[in-house]
């Protein structure tokens, strides 16, 4: 079977979040299942190494205002289809947003062009090569099905939500410079309160749906979550289906991981006490009684860390600690810089994002701190789990189906491994800040949560063949 991703990231090469994570390992994981995948992306500047390696294998003339082609180059096992328009993506920075934090004006014309390319490539543009199926990923590859159902094309679509807070909505008087029809912007197409947005052109238009895990697709139904698509979502109710993500096993492995002092596993979970001993000696941190609690995050409301603002005091109270390496809202990050400089050796604070340092953050911490008000998947739970790092989370999206709640019937059972908590506001999250502070007072039972979720299968191998068996039921 031939497949075509098309997306806006991919991990290694470029990332804002779980995004590219995603598009970086269900084709590696599709491929010892007898799928060819190809990935189609935007040649950022991080690419550039590939384009000088690869071939050109299409020519497109003028695309968007400037020239254009497609290269084809395979880098960390992966085959990719690189959009090569320099007046699109040859910009340094964020890939979405300019110097100025806004997003780029153009969008419209940048995330349109690769759906452009993506459509053609599905209609045989390519010699020797097309897809059986196309997957879209998010907005900005939300007019692939579009595209395709404009000009008549009968290839199969899927796209997948991987956060619908994200839509790509502009201006309807964008329909002629992209190069769809006037009647695309009417209710059962793309229109969206006056304006048109890509995803929901796609959802309209595409043949099935997925999203990033089961509890996700049933709350995107709900207009709490929907963010004025649950509609839509209700609409297409039996064409959408809920795949949970999985992680790079062989990337996030303690037992391998170059960035631990002390590699460890389940058997060996004492070794995981030097990394503590390390992660505590980078954030500056002293002893306590209490657990080491850690967060890498966004820190955003969406991911509930203003509700740790609120919760620090009942952190602090029971003598634990907390490790915090994110960025995001400025007034968040002020505040957990604040924290750690009024409680030094208590709150250590690193704002921004290091690779390297959140593979020590799980290998070292005793807990890992997830309040998000809303989450598709999530992904740091997963992490979490297979480093013994146990997972504190909201009882939402993703984390509510990973993540099996350490309540009394749990523990008797033997199946817990982590906390839930709800309602999603700061006094749950300081009732599951005293849970988990309860649990790590009885260290038999803490080890028995640790070591049951470093068993749990997170890896790709069952969702990848979930969504194979979803591309083969379409052809």
């Amino acid at each position: 079977m031939q497949i075509l991703f098309v997306a806006s990231e991919c991990a290694p090469f470029v990332k804002t979040g779980g995004l590219a994570d995603v598009i970086g390992a269900v084709p590696k994981a599709l491929a010892p299942l007898g799928a060819d995948v190809r990935v189609l992306l935007p040649a950022y500047p991080a690419l550039s190494a590939q384009l000088g390696a690869g071939e050109t294998v299409l020519d497109l003339g003028e695309l968007m205002g400037g020239p254009a082609r497609v290269v084809a180059a395979r880098a960390q096992g992966i085959d990719l289809l690189l959009l090569d328009a320099p007046h699109l993506f040859e910009r340094a920075g964020n890939i979405y947003l300019g110097p100025d934090g806004r997003d780029w004006p153009d969008n419209w014309a940048r995330f349109a062009a690769l759906s452009k390319v993506g459509a053609m490539i599905a209609q045989g543009a390519l010699d020797g090569w097309a897809p059986d199926v196309v997957n879209a990923h998010d907005w900005q590859a939300g007019l692939v099905p579009a595209y395709l159902a404009a000009a008549g094309s009968r290839v199969p679509t899927v796209v997948t939500i991987h956060n619908i807070a994200f839509q790509g909505v502009f201006g309807a008087d964008i329909l002629g410079p992209i190069g769809l029809p006037p009647d695309w912007h009417q209710i059962d197409r793309g229109e969206y309160y006056g304006g048109f947005s890509y995803l929901k052109a796609g959802l309209m238009s595409c043949d099935r749906i997925t999203t990033v895990s089961p509890t996700y697709a049933r709350e995107l139904m709900r207009p709490e979550y929907g963010m004025g698509l649950d509609g839509v979502m209700r609409a297409r109710r039996a064409d959408l289906s809920g795949i949970v993500n999985g992680i790079d096993l062989d990337a996030w492995n303690p037992e391998t991981d170059p960035a631990l002092p002390a590699p460890y596993d389940a058997r060996s979970l004492r070794r995981k006490g030097a990394n503590r001993d390390a992660l505590m000696a980078r954030f500056g941190l002293e002893p306590g009684a209490g657990p080491l609690f850690c967060v890498i995050s966004r820190l955003t409301e969406q991911k509930g860390l203003d509700l740790l603002v609120e919760a620090i005091p009942a952190l602090l109270a029971r003598d634990a600690r907390l490790a915090l390496l994110g960025g995001g809202e400025r007034w968040m990050e002020e505040a957990f810089a604040s924290a750690a400089a009024r409680h030094p050796g208590r709150i250590g604070a690193v704002i921004g994002y290091d690779e390297t340092l959140s593979h020590l953050i799980q290998g070292g911490a005793d807990a890992i701190l997830i309040p998000s008000r809303f989450e598709p998947c999530g992904l740091t739970q997963l992490y979490g789990l297979r480093y013994g790092t146990v997972p504190v989370v909201a009882r939402t999206g993703g984390l509510a189906d990973t993540v099996i709640d350490a309540n009394p019937a749990a523990l008797d059972a033997g199946v817990a491994t982590g906390v839930q908590f709800t309602p999603v506001d700061a006094l749950g999250l300081q009732d599951a800040i005293d849970r988990t502070c309860e649990l790590f007072d009885r260290p038999r039972d803490w080890a028995a949560i640790q070591r049951r979720g470093m068993k749990q299968p997170v890896g790709w191998h069952a969702s990848a063949e979930a969504y194979l068996s979803l591309f083969q039921s379409l052809i």
